[in-house]
């Protein structure tokens, strides 16, 4: 059983005379009105992508939310993920991992405590969805360097999702230097792999599918924010789908439109029992968090889930993001990022009871829960630099003052059952008691 004093002597154990530099940037909180009003900017002169949705909206009417967001985010040539480095100051946004070290390595701790916890596996991969730069998984692995003594003779190994392949050359960098390769055929299920800067074999992948079998801790940190979502409203005539259609005003701008008659998806997404007028669903989320459902039931492990988010109680909560500030989601398409809260309540219904979800809680209570007071004073006691220690106090405000990020970002976790049961007390056959998890 993980314990807040066990914690923190994890993070005693961590070796930091002074941290390295932390670059705190400001951060803009998405304020609960959403942009998905129709386009106030003038198109873009020579936006291809805007000339690829009309032409695919003339010759097939208007087009779901979802397929707008999966063509602006990912299509293969034109898609904001596939041709830009979004991320960092010079980006349109930035995330917790930027912002302070700590946030990672309580990651660390977390994953490193879970493997402990379902009994030191020999095997233990770390797989984290949607890695951005890298910096996460730079300073999960830092943890794991500094207390490889506690990881005994595990093999470990990581395993990154990501369908970008600009940013998975940046990923590349900041944790192999130059010591990864490109797969030479694009239908390789493992299109980079190298070795860490810590020793350990890494790999890229699409999609989880790819992803091999076996004992792993699944990391998805502001990842299912950005999947496509269907955008439901109420009628006196029942459920009707929102989507994007040219406005016939102006033929160079979109809008958002309420389809006369139900479509495939309005009949099948919405819950019977729903009591909201204005409802977002993720379908490609929840066959996600099935999959590794049925991972973590069959292999064990766990999944953390780390976003914008809500138990079922917002609505619409759709918005783009450039250069730090609120975007109209459909002025310039392909030049901002699309977001929209994640729907924990969803989440726990599509895993069902493969598995034990846990939360949503508070990215503030998450990290204080996991030691992050500890931790700070571990890091100032050791640092003598004045803007340093400015820098580290700045960022652990950012993370869990509840007007910044701490409210805004909530942790969700899937468990294999059998990690809430204690193995001394579950040979004697005896009742089990609930573990004591940072999402309890």
């Amino acid at each position: 059983m993980r314990t807040v004093r066990a914690l923190q002597r994890l993070s005693r154990d961590l070796v930091c005379p002074c941290p390295p530099l932390l670059f705190v940037r400001s951060w803009s909180v998405a304020q609960s009105q959403s942009c998905s009003s129709s386009s106030a900017e003038k198109p873009m002169p020579g936006n291809s992508m805007l000339r690829h949705l009309t032409s695919k909206i003339k010759a097939t009417g208007p087009i779901s939310v979802a397929e707008y967001m999966r063509e602006v985010l990912t299509n293969p040539v034109m898609g904001y993920y596939v041709q830009n480095d979004m991320l960092g100051p010079d980006g349109d946004f930035i995330t917790s991992p930027e912002i302070s070290q700590i946030f990672g390595e309580l990651l660390g701790i977390w994953c490193l405590s879970e493997w402990m916890g379902a009994g030191k596996p020999s095997r233990f991969q770390l797989v984290e969805f949607g890695p951005g730069r890298g910096s996460l998984a730079n300073d999960i692995l830092r943890v794991f360097s500094q207390l490889r003594g506690a990881l005994g003779g595990a093999a470990v190994s990581v395993h990154l999702v990501e369908v970008s392949p600009k940013l998975s050359q940046i990923q590349a960098q900041c944790l192999t230097g130059d010591q990864s390769q490109v797969s030479a055929s694009e239908d390789e299920p493992v299109y980079r792999q190298g070795t860490t800067t810590t020793g350990l074999p890494i790999s890229w992948y699409r999609n989880l599918d790819d992803v091999p079998r076996g004992f792993s801790i699944y990391l998805a940190h502001e990842f299912f924010d950005a999947l496509p979502i269907h955008k439901f409203q109420g009628t006196e005539k029942g459920w009707r789908e929102v989507m994007v259609d040219i406005d016939p005003d102006e033929p160079g701008k979109l809008r958002l439109v309420i389809v006369p008659a139900p479509t495939l998806a309005s009949t099948q997404l919405i819950q019977a029992d729903e009591k909201r007028r204005h409802v977002e669903v993720c379908p490609e989320g929840g066959v996600i968090v099935q999959r590794l459902a049925n991972r973590i039931a069959k292999d064990g492990g766990a999944a953390l889930i780390a976003d914008y988010g809500h138990d079922g109680t917002k609505t619409d909560t759709f918005r783009g993001f450039k250069s730090h500030e609120l975007h109209d989601v459909l002025a310039s398409p392909g030049s901002a990022d699309l977001t929209a809260d994640v729907d924990y309540s969803y989440l726990r219904r599509m895993a069902g009871a493969t598995v034990a979800c846990m939360g949503p809680i508070s990215q503030k209570d998450f990290l204080k829960n996991m030691g992050i007071d500890t931790r700070l004073q571990v890091l100032l006691r050791n640092c003598a630099d004045p803007s340093t220690r400015a820098q580290l106090i700045q960022g652990c405000d950012m993370l869990t003052n509840p007007l910044k990020m701490g409210e805004r970002f909530q942790f969700f976790t899937m468990l294999n059952h059998s990690r809430l049961t204690r193995p001394e007390q579950s040979k004697r056959g005896k009742k089990m008691a609930p573990v004591e998890l940072g999402l309890s």
